[in-house]
């Protein structure tokens, strides 16, 4: 029994881009929720008591993010991640966007939604808290998968 148990897992697929079920939608929210603020007015700032420098860090840090992701992401393509520190580079992207995310999300959360507790944020606001997890997978996980040779 031990041995067919082995033997299944040495026949499934591995399926290294699996991370773009994940990378996609969330680099694209983040793009979305950037181009939506523009054109840059620091009175959209005002409004959530954000001085004008700060939004101006929120609108393209989200987009450039989003970007960041997704050519994090383009870097572990097997033709290109054989460049000399490309794949090692587009790691970084990866988990710099993730960090950005999460920055990004967690002055959100903390601004504009001011929970009680985490527990509200946990039970009342999904949208921001799938947005700061998967900032977070990114950031903590990168291209790890890709950038590093499997042993």
């Amino acid at each position: 029994m031990q041995e067919k148990i082995q033997n299944y897992w040495k026949v499934l697929p591995d399926f290294s881009w699996s991370s773009l079920l994940l990378r996609v939608p969330l680099a694209v929210v983040f793009i979305q929720q950037g181009l939506n603020k523009l054109p840059f007015d620091p009175t959209g700032g005002e409004a959530f008591g954000l001085p004008g420098l700060v939004w101006w860090v929120v609108i393209y840090g989200e987009i450039a993010a989003g970007i960041g992701l997704l050519v994090g992401g383009l870097t572990s393509i097997f033709g290109i991640s054989q460049i000399k520190f490309i794949a090692e580079l587009g790691d970084l992207i990866t988990r710099f966007s993730g960090i950005t995310m999460c920055c990004i999300t967690t002055g959100v959360i903390w601004v504009v939604t001011k929970p009680s507790s985490v527990w509200d944020v946990v039970l009342n606001d999904n949208f921001h808290l799938f947005l700061w997890a998967g900032g977070l997978y990114f950031a903590l996980r990168g291209n790890w998968a890709v950038a590093v040779t499997k042993r």
